[in-house]
Order: C-alpha cells, then sequence, then structure tokens
C-alpha cells in the first residue's frame, strides 16, 4: 500500500468520514468529533504521534497482542518492535484488522 492509501485506511478506523484528495492539499476528511468541517487527514505512515492515538483503538488485550506479533514480523529485524518507524507500525495494525492490501502487480 501506498502511504496515502494506509493514511487514508487508518483514518476511516479511526472514524474519520468523507475523505478525498484535494488536488491542492492531499488528503482531507471530516474528523471524528467535531463539527463537519473538512481537515487535512493525520499522516499516519509518517507520524508516531498519529499511530499513539490510532493504537488507542486497540483497547482488548487479545486483539492487541495480534498487532504487537504483527509488529514484530513487520520490522523483519532483531529490534524491539517498540522501535518500529510509523510507517511499521501503520502496516502492523492495518494487517491486525485486516484491511492490509498487498500491492498487485
Amino acid at each position: 500500500m501506498t502511504n496515502k492509501q494506509i493514511n487514508a485506511a487508518i483514518a476511516e478506523v479511526c472514524g474519520w468520514t468523507g475523505i478525498f484528495e484535494h488536488p491542492e492539499f492531499g488528503l482531507m476528511g471530516v474528523a471524528p468529533e467535531t463539527h463537519g468541517c473538512r481537515t487535512a487527514v493525520e499522516e499516519y505512515a509518517h507520524c508516531l504521534n498519529a499511530m499513539h492515538e490510532a493504537e488507542k483503538l486497540l483497547n482488548s488485550d487479545d486483539i492487541f497482542e495480534a498487532y504487537y506479533l504483527a509488529l514484530y514480523e513487520t520490522t523483519q529485524s532483531t529490534r524491539w518492535p517498540v522501535c518500529a518507524t510509523a510507517r511499521e507500525r501503520a502496516e502492523a495494525f492495518l494487517r491486525t484488522l485486516g484491511k492490509w492490501e498487498e500491492v498487485q502487480g
């Protein structure tokens, strides 16, 4: 998945609505619990802070354990998953929720 696809997919999981590609400003949408104002979608694939907020949705022990295992597999290294980049966290997050799409081609 591209970073743009990742950002849109995680935004949808996080409750964003009306996501679209603005020719000048990139991905835009309506964040949850707002008054309907469109704003730029979070850069989940690049921002650890944004991923931290998304990870809060993994609120059961079982799903968080599955996420941690997916994160470990995604990093594919001997380093600890807690050192994973935002992109690696985003991929593991989407894999855990069954939203990851393999690149075709």
